[in-house]
């Protein structure tokens, strides 16, 4: 059975699909963007927040640069309006409201991330400029090559490199004078 859903979209008035990658079992957005270097972060803002795909044709480097803006625009704390001279205040949240509305913000900001993507080829290279090589991270994460195209999330690619140079280095445990390697 076939377990990664393919993604469809449209570019240079050519239909085209890929395999939809997501670690976190994201579906797929329903509306996927090609998009460049041209595009502004409070357009690509916007966009991810409505709940478009922007997956990414530009350099790969001003890729990495647009997800931080987009995080900080998402971070940007709402505006809060001061209530009017003797109006009565809201009582302030109790731990239960205040936990769940961090968890929905954080919700948020995951998914509003999560919706600059990128393009591999099928032999997990990235046809962008500066792109660096993740095919051993990528081999790791999700084993077997197709030989099919993919789409993933720029944010959970920089996990999973996270993770294979983890696995690559280990981690320094002081109390056993070395270092293990989880895998």
């Amino acid at each position: 059975m076939d377990d990664k859903p393919w993604i469809e979209w449209d570019e240079d008035g050519e239909p085209r699909r890929a395999r939809w990658h997501s670690e976190s079992r994201a579906a797929p957005p329903a509306m996927l963007l090609p998009v460049d270097d041209t595009l502004t972060a409070n357009t690509a803002f916007r966009l991810a927040s409505e709940g478009t795909g922007l997956l990414w044709r530009g350099d790969f480097q001003n890729a990495r640069q647009l997800l931080q803006a987009l995080a900080r625009r998402v971070d940007r704390p709402p505006r809060v309006r001061t209530p009017k001279a003797g109006a009565p205040q809201p009582p302030p949240p109790d731990a239960r409201a205040a936990f769940l509305a961090h968890r929905a913000t954080q919700a948020r900001r995951a998914t509003v991330l999560g919706r600059l993507l990128l393009p591999f080829e099928a032999d997990r290279t990235i046809p962008l400029r500066r792109a660096p090589d993740v095919q051993a991270a990528l081999d790791e994460a999700w084993g077997p090559r197709d030989g099919d195209p993919a789409v993933a999330s720029l944010r959970e690619l920089q996990g999973l490199i996270g993770a294979h140079e983890w696995r690559k280095k280990g981690v320094q445990v002081a109390a056993l004078g070395g270092r293990i390697h989880p895998h």
